[in-house]
């Protein structure tokens, strides 16, 4: 099949990079697009003016607020929109014979250069109703462009959600890692969850593919088919490691590990832990140390978390600090991690006082496996709001956010300082009057087509992640927490209100009592 523009990686307008996944091109979108917009061709509308607000009804996971991502790989795909002559012709293929030629000609010479898109900045706390983006342009090319948006909108704000959901739960001196590339839907599924995970607020990915293409952090320690491989300590021919300030070498590096195990055996606060560890973790423990003794990392529960696996992760530990390096920590994958992680931690200490080892007590412990973040809430009322609008977020004298307000688009903005009547979209008795002391408009113009307006420029994935960051930082803790949240306010001006609701007033069909 022929490529759509240069081939992937290159660049073709603004120096926008084509979509990161090569399955997103034009044809990334429902068929009854295009039958639509054949029929706005048919009907010469094709080139009437649109415009489409992308926005969504209640937020994930029963929380009261969403992550917005997905933003660049949108705007990649505006910026390199062109169909080739094999899509064309499966367009035609699929669509009835009596559709005219003159519609694919159409679509041969398709692009975005009369859009105009504007969009929150990516990386932003979003809240319901508020439109993420607004897409202007040609009714049958924003109709085109529908499926593709909301497809690459959904996904990704709703994997940064969630790792901003466990991020918050799990505070910010936690390290959090994605491992969930091998359950993830396919190669296009992992490589997004690991990107939006990174930017909704974890510290690294153990996806290679995802490590070089975003430059997030990578990390990963060992499986449990690592440890079941080995026998015993026998098996380990190259025994030998040299100190960290390289100033000698051990020449057996096992013998002063099991030296280490017997010593923890015959301590007085450890010794009733546990009995004999089995060797062929030991094993593998052993020989992950000495091909990686600045980095090692020990998954644990492969047999017995506190009978065998953290007295042996331990022993190794204590030879590797005899030789100058420091263990990382261990891996939890299984069990009542909770309980495991504490009884672990103790472990650590007691070691720590016992053999006056400084900060072993503090060594790391990585829990992973189906970590989730449940909570419940009640869901928002669903109606459209019509009209193209501008959004911004008013804040408070304590610098939270109060609330975010649509209003039309040829209104003035709010000020800092002036009373604003915010209204509820749909409750005629909910209003209240806001002063904000700071006002923040929340659309861009990210893709500006033929308006002459200055386009915003893409941020690199790590300074959105640290805009997500800070997002979360700036809201209110009640709007954050885990159970029964208190929702966040999104309001209309009282001239949005009054417009909507003559809209509404003059659509309703009227009643005929005979």
């Amino acid at each position: 099949m022929a490529a759509n523009g240069p081939p992937l990686g290159e660049t073709r307008n603004d120096g926008i990079d084509r979509p990161t996944n090569p399955m997103v091109t034009p044809l990334l979108t429902d068929l009854y697009q295009f039958t639509m917009a054949y029929a706005y061709w048919k009907a010469g509308k094709h080139n009437e003016h649109a415009v489409f607000d992308l926005y969504f009804r209640r937020n994930p996971f029963g929380g009261e607020y969403t992550v917005f991502a997905g933003l660049e790989e949108c705007i990649k795909l505006i910026a390199n929109f062109r169909f080739n002559e094999d899509e064309i012709a499966f367009i035609k293929a699929s669509l009835p014979p009596s559709c005219e030629d003159g519609f694919f000609d159409y679509l041969r010479g398709l692009d975005c250069k009369d859009m105009e898109i504007h969009a929150i900045s990516e990386g932003f706390v979003v809240f319901p109703k508020i439109p993420m983006m607004r897409i202007e342009g040609p009714v049958a090319v924003v109709q085109l462009l529908e499926t593709p948006l909301v497809n690459l909108i959904n996904y990704a704000s709703l994997v940064a959600t969630n790792a901003a959901r466990h991020r918050f739960v799990a505070g910010k001196s936690k390290l959090l890692l994605e491992f969930g590339l091998r359950r993830a839907q396919g190669p296009d599924g992992g490589i997004g969850a690991s990107k939006y995970c990174y930017m909704g607020g974890f510290d690294a990915t153990s996806n290679v593919a995802a490590g070089k293409l975003f430059g997030i952090p990578l990390r990963g320690t060992h499986s449990h088919a690592f440890v079941s491989s080995f026998m015993s300590p026998d098996e380990i021919t190259e025994k030998s490691l040299l100190s960290k300030d390289r100033s000698k070498i051990c020449s057996d590096f096992v013998s002063l590990v099991q030296t280490w195990l017997r010593d923890l055996k015959g301590s007085r606060s450890l010794g009733d832990h546990f009995g004999e560890t089995n060797q062929s973790e030991l094993a593998a423990f052993v020989s992950y140390a000495l091909a990686f003794p600045n980095n090692f990392l020990a998954l644990v529960d492969t047999y017995d978390v506190m009978r065998s696996g953290v007295p042996n992760f331990c022993a190794v530990a204590l030879a590797l600090n005899e030789l100058g390096y420091k263990a990382t920590g261990i891996r939890l994958d299984s069990g009542d991690l909770a309980y495991l992680s504490c009884q672990t931690r103790k472990f650590f200490q007691d070691i720590e006082k016992e053999f006056e080892i400084p900060n072993f007590g503090k060594t790391s412990i990585t829990a992973s496996n189906d970590l989730n973040e449940e909570t419940l809430d009640a869901l928002n009322k669903q109606v459209s709001i019509p009209c193209k609008k501008r959004c911004y977020r008013l804040y408070g004298k304590e610098s939270y956010p109060l609330v975010d307000l649509m209003t039309g688009e040829n209104e003035p903005p709010p000020k800092v300082g002036e009373r604003i009547l915010c209204r509820h979209p749909f409750n005629e008795s909910k209003r209240a009057f806001v002063i904000p002391q700071r006002v923040e408009e929340l659309m861009k113009c990210y893709w500006p087509g033929k308006s002459g307006k200055p386009r915003e420029e893409l941020p690199s994935l790590e300074l959105i992640r640290e805009r997500c960051i800070d997002q979360l930082d700036q809201m209110r803790p009640d709007h954050m927490r885990r159970l029964n949240p208190t929702p966040y306010k999104v309001s209309v001006s009282a001239k949005l209100y009054d417009f909507i609701h003559f809209l509404w007033l003059n659509e309703a069909p009227v009643g005929e009592l005979l």
